[in-house]
């Protein structure tokens, strides 16, 4: 697999403060490589100093094993990107803003091309449309067609589902797993929706205050065979006690009055069950936590380090 970005060590300082320290990370070619941190850890400051919006304090990007320097345009020619919301001139329409666009990106401008666009994210029916007249689903659809008139290598998405409801998020998941699978883009989505992620990416960092918690591949960091099982019952003190000469005993991360949470393996659920019934546990509830939220937040709160896959 190919390195197509890699960043060593970048950092940024404003006023004495790091907002991102010493941050290192490699985006394969053809990933959708999913960028995740609380607000205020850092991820649109990063995705800022890759497109050369702003200039690191330290610290390198290489494109394709090619070191950027501040000023050279050669990743800006092959990415895509939409910062925040998209900029789009609201008085002219869908067609006049691809093709006003695709004329500043140097491009060679056909009627073809634009509406080939357009049709890529579903708003070739509303070309003649004014863009003010759009749902903000729609406006991030428009500003997708844009960033990817010059058919870049890259596509970088920072929070492109924020303000939509179920439909637009649907459709933008639709659209970034389509960008992958059928026209070959890598992309690097930035979103707080973790629920997304999962579902879109095959690869992704975590990063807290700046820093470097986790990165990998999702289906790996997501592994069945280490899910967290929270289990209620009517005596939670009693069935600790029950568990202390079982296979499971080790595995106990923490009881309080409201739960018992073990790590384990998805597969042994059933015959941890079937163990506490037979030993008269009356089960109020077991729930299986193992989603990209849980595994998120369990690292973000705890501010734990984990050594990275190299996947």
């Amino acid at each position: 697999m190919n390195i197509l970005l890699e960043a060593r060590n970048l950092t940024k300082r404003f006023a004495n403060v790091d907002v991102v320290k010493n941050l290192q990370f490699t985006v394969n070619e053809g990933d959708v490589y999913g960028f995740l941190g609380q607000n205020g850890a850092g991820k649109s400051t990063t995705l800022r100093m890759i497109l050369q919006l702003i200039a690191p304090t330290s610290g390198e990007i290489f494109f394709f094993n090619n070191k950027i320097k501040q000023g050279n345009n050669t990743l800006l020619r092959q990415s895509g990107a939409i910062i925040e919301r998209p900029d789009m001139y609201k008085y002219l329409s869908a067609y006049d803003n691809v093709h006003l666009f695709a004329k500043l990106s140097g491009v060679k401008v056909t009627k073809q091309l634009v509406m080939d666009q357009l049709e890529m994210v579903g708003l070739a029916e509303r070309c003649n449309d004014k863009v003010k007249t759009f749902s903000q689903g729609m406006k991030q659809r428009m500003g997708i067609a844009v960033a990817l008139v010059h058919q870049p290598k890259l596509i970088i998405l920072d929070e492109p589902t924020n303000g939509l409801d179920p439909q637009g998020i649907a459709d933008m998941r639709n659209l970034i797993l389509r960008l992958s699978k059928e026209m070959s883009k890598t992309v690097i989505v930035s979103s707080h929706l973790l629920s997304e992620i999962e579902v879109v990416a095959n690869r992704m960092l975590i990063i807290n205050k700046g820093q470097k918690i986790v990165e990998g591949n999702v289906a790996q960091l997501l592994d069945p065979a280490n899910t967290l099982v929270e289990i209620n019952t009517t005596n939670n003190i009693d069935t600790q006690q029950k568990l202390q000469n079982t296979k499971w005993a080790k595995c106990i991360e923490k009881i309080n009055s409201a739960s018992i949470k073990i790590r384990m393996s998805k597969n042994e659920v059933p015959d941890l069950i079937e163990m506490l019934s037979l030993n008269n546990t009356n089960i109020l509830s077991v729930t299986p936590r193992h989603s990209l939220e849980d595994y998120f937040l369990s690292l973000t709160n705890n501010n734990t380090h984990v050594e990275p896959f190299t996947n």
